[in-house]
């Protein structure tokens, strides 16, 4: 049995993925009478708003609330968690430490999805103590699996990652929204604005998935005194890298203060 406490957006995320995929023991709890009801209804999944009942009756334990509330939950789960759990954190900033000094298993792995999990196109990055056996660490890859590709970091690349994948989505779609303006006031039609760039997104994207590394496909796109060119001259004469640089920066930064609970 997977537990989900907390059924948030990430955690319903999960959770279509893995019913995708033909898994249907899972458990999630849930304050709201609604959105149970909803999680219920969509996934067919069991709900309670009883954190203790999921521990009770899961193996792999999925924590899905937000920062603020974790220590909270912890605090209410602490008794009920043994050895015999693998707990998955989920939520942003909070360090494997931090955990540890509530349960009373080792069993620990901490996981950084983002918000494209809701398409099945997440990437995941898992924190986990190298002690720990494959058997214990399959089935939680294979949770995120269900909804994008993993992979594997110390966990001191998490405050990092988590500005740069997990807010990631954030922070391209605010470039989209800037170029679907700039576009419209130069004169298109929004929606025709939207289309051209959107797609335009998403076939780069396809073209950096096949393997070709961002700095070729530039390179096949830029002709001498081409367009292309003229465009990348005002990007790179810009202060576009400091912008990133800082902007990934500060992000970093609040992740490190999310952890200190």
């Amino acid at each position: 049995m997977i537990g989900f406490i907390g059924g948030g957006n990430m955690a319903e995320a999960l959770i279509r993925g893995l019913v995708k995929e033909g898994k249907k023991n899972i458990i999630v709890s849930e304050p709201i009478d609604e959105r149970r009801r909803y999680l219920e209804n969509c996934y067919g999944v069991k709900t309670t708003p009883s954190n203790t009942d999921v521990v009770n009756l899961s193996e792999i334990i999925v924590l899905a609330v937000k920062p603020q509330n974790i220590k909270e939950v912890l605090e209410e789960i602490k008794d009920a968690v043994s050895e015999k759990h693998t707990v998955v954190s989920i939520v942003a900033g909070i360090p494997l430490e931090f955990i540890q000094k509530y349960l009373k298993t080792d069993k620990l792995i901490r996981a950084m999805p983002n918000l494209a999990a809701i398409v099945g196109e997440a990437m995941t990055v898992l924190a986990l103590c190298e002690c720990l056996e494959m058997k214990i660490i399959a089935p939680v890859r294979d949770i995120f699996m269900s909804v994008g590709k993993v992979i594997t970091l110390p966990e001191h690349y998490m405050n990092l990652v988590t500005a740069l994948s997990g807010s990631g989505p954030g922070f391209l779609c605010y470039i989209v929204e800037q170029l679907i303006d700039v576009a419209t006031e130069l004169g298109f039609a929004e929606d025709i604005a939207k289309e051209l760039i959107v797609q335009t997104f998403i076939g780069t994207a396809k073209l950096l998935d096949s393997g070709l590394p961002p700095d070729k496909i530039r390179q096949k796109v830029t002709s001498p005194g081409g367009t292309t060119e003229a465009g990348l001259k005002v990007l790179s004469d810009g202060a576009l890298r400091g912008i990133f640089f800082k902007t990934l920066q500060e992000a970093t930064k609040r992740a490190q203060q999310l952890s200190v609970v």
